[in-house]
């Protein structure tokens, strides 16, 4: 646990979350709980494996080994039950740049794309910057946890989605969908002939008491509808690399969405990236469980403060994810004023929830994955804003 205490100064690295705040938020000396990164060192292996590519002095042209497809099969067999081949993996530098790549290569212009709001934003901005329709069909709050409504969910697909935006682990609500919900938004995928895309960047990040399953593990018509998108950048905090895997069955999927990579002049992932992906799946579970633990700690640790000064605002009680989802709807602020009562008064910045599309008025998303004492810093802010 010691390991995740270490506080690092990340000023002068031109990390987004700690240099770019004032120019987004306004503001300076904002404590950032925002943009979710993590504030903790990768494995020491993935380091090490940098520390020695860059002493070796040469940094060619690169191509993505076996023994990376190799690294990937083992984990996701490992981790998720999920047995895939070396040739359904396709590479590109990150989730959201497979997104749009699917949206170009399997929908026209004015096409319907299915999502379930509130989420993760870069889903409607791929959308709506190709041309193509979003069509949302939102999650239900029930008793302080969300839920899809299936009656909503097949009527949308009734009116002709060509593709379907799936985020499980979800962002930013932190549901994990169990085997039961993913069959039965799969199989009516299947009915209406819908393609599913499903970002599973969040996958390793969940909680003791639940579980993911990739919803293309669950069966073979799935296994050929399903486009996977994976990547180390949330597990092991490696986002700067910008390395993902897509993870495509079907061959004749698998061809088209290769054949716009190429149009899109998409070869090859960078030398670090392909090195720190590898590595960290090939040595970094111990570190993962540890992280795990870790995270539970400050979920619970914020919980608890909540509960004790603000029962007026409700976490969302995440099942995977390092990000909090509050509700702050009994504040009976407008979002304009709530935002600013958290930078202005409080000097914390939090993702303001309108940014994660309808659903999100009056929430705000926070982000844990820091050492204890910077934890305890932002919720002393918390309680500043709010006092």
């Amino acid at each position: 646990m010691t390991l995740f205490n270490e506080k690092i100064n990340r000023r002068n690295t031109s990390s987004v979350k700690w240099e770019l705040t004032k120019e987004i938020f306004g503001e300076d000396e904002l404590w950032p709980m925002w943009v979710a990164d993590m504030d903790f060192r990768p494995p020491q292996a993935v380091i090490n494996a940098l520390k020695e590519r860059v002493e070796h002095g040469i940094f060619g042209y690169t191509f993505v080994p076996k023994s990376t497809h190799q690294a990937i099969q083992e984990w996701l067999k490992k981790r998720h039950k999920w047995e895939i081949q070396p040739n359904w993996l396709l590479y590109c530098s990150g989730v959201v740049q497979a997104i749009s790549t699917a949206i170009q290569t399997f929908t026209n212009l004015g096409d319907k794309i299915l999502l379930q709001a509130p989420i993760y934003t870069p889903f409607f901005e791929m959308i709506e910057k190709n041309g193509r329709s979003v069509v949302n069909s939102p999650l239900q709050l029930v008793n302080g946890r969300y839920e899809i409504d299936f009656n909503g969910f097949e009527n949308e697909l009734k009116n002709g989605c060509k593709l379907f935006l799936l985020c499980n682990p979800h962002n930013p609500t932190g549901r994990v969908w169990t085997k039961e919900e993913l069959m039965k938004m799969g199989e009516l995928c299947l009915n209406y002939d819908c393609l599913i895309l499903s970002d599973e960047i969040h996958s390793d990040i969940v909680y003791k008491s639940f579980k993911h399953f990739p919803i293309a593990s669950l069966s073979h018509e799935l296994l050929n509808q399903t486009i996977t998108c994976i990547a180390p950048s949330k597990t092991f905090n490696l986002a700067g690399l910008q390395a993902s895997a897509v993870i495509i069955k079907n061959e004749d999927l698998r061809t088209k969405f290769s054949e716009t990579q190429k149009r899109q002049g998409v070869f090859s992932l960078n030398t670090f990236g392909i090195i720190g992906m590898e590595t960290a799946y090939h040595e970094g579970e111990e570190w993962l469980e540890e992280l795990i633990d870790y995270l539970e700690e400050n979920k619970n640790y914020t919980i608890d403060f909540l509960d004790k000064y603000f029962p007026h605002i409700t976490c969302i009680e995440p099942e995977g994810t390092y990000l909090l989802w509050l509700d702050c709807r009994n504040l009976s602020l407008d979002d304009k004023p709530l935002h600013n009562l958290f930078i202005q008064k409080g000097k914390l910045a939090l993702e303001p929830g309108t940014k994660y599309g309808p659903g999100g008025e009056g929430f705000m998303r926070m982000n844990i994955a820091c050492p204890r004492e910077d934890l305890i810093e932002g919720l002393e802010r918390l309680k500043k804003a709010l006092s």
